[in-house]
């Protein structure tokens, strides 16, 4: 078992959640990203999600396609995103998730990208507009380099394209929490919880909990629920704390990001 899911399957051992914040890389620049690695880690992070910067985020709301915007206008790819990589490799707990999208994978080469992150310590890969055909492929890539693809499922995906994901998928699966993009939210939709549960009893699938969580109130009323999740992912959060970079000291910001980390994960424990 691969190491993201081996930390979702003792958090599920032991009735626990794991809390997952993701940051795009190089946001507001790759100097504080680091920072904000390190941070993240020291405060609570049980797994870490790094986004490479695109210009086409087809899945992501404004702030963080505004992010991803930013971190394209300084320079950062995915060289810069490797740096970035071999900088931090073994100088934090929480094993990392790339999330990128399909075709700067395929400009790079499949197998040269998923060489080049493994290298450098990444567990898991997700990608949000992997066609299902071409997942087979890509399995095989990651299993050789022991990495894991997390595969989406959505509250549209059809019966029979939920039951294909879950076939497929190695070990645990990304369960988007709402129809349409990223971005923070009032409260969690209350029908993803037919599917969590249709998953659990289809599968023994892991599952990561994503889209809309932003406060301590969101994870409290997900855990008292009848949702069947390991992980929860915390991203527009987390990038509003950081689109604050104009206004305030960066050492303010990296505290205030620790700080919201630690209230996260205070309402899992």
């Amino acid at each position: 078992m691969n190491l993201i899911s081996q930390i979702l399957q003792e958090k599920r051992q032991n009735s626990n959640c794991a809390l997952i914040p993701f940051v795009t890389a190089g946001y507001p620049s790759i100097e504080l990203t680091i920072e904000t690695l390190y941070m993240l880690d020291k405060r609570g992070a049980d797994i870490i999600e790094l986004g490479i910067p695109y210009a086409d985020a087809l899945a992501d709301g404004p702030l963080i396609q505004n992010a991803s915007k930013l971190a394209l206008n300084n320079g950062v790819y995915i060289d810069q995103v490797l740096d970035l990589l071999r900088t931090i490799e073994s100088k934090i707990d929480a094993p990392i998730i790339i999330f990128t999208y399909y075709n700067p994978i395929l400009v790079r080469g499949l197998s040269c990208f998923i060489r080049e992150i493994s290298q450098f310590g990444v567990k898991g890969l997700i990608i949000p507009d992997l066609p299902i055909e071409e997942t087979d492929y890509i399995i095989h890539l990651c299993n050789d380099y022991e990495l894991e693809l997390i595969l989406f499922i959505s509250p549209t995906s059809s019966k029979n394209r939920v039951m294909n994901i879950l076939s497929k998928a190695p070990g645990c699966v990304y369960l988007v929490s709402s129809t349409g993009v990223t971005g923070i939210r009032e409260s969690i939709n209350s029908d993803i919880t037919f599917l969590s549960n249709n998953i659990n009893v289809k599968t023994d699938k892991l599952v990561m909990l994503g889209f809309g969580v932003s406060s301590p109130i969101h994870i409290s009323n997900i855990l008292k629920s009848t949702l069947h999740v390991d992980g929860i992912v915390v991203g527009s959060a987390f990038t509003k704390i950081l689109s604050n970079y104009c206004y305030s000291d960066s050492l303010k910001i990296i505290e205030e990001l620790g700080n919201f980390c630690e209230k996260m994960k205070s309402v899992m424990i």
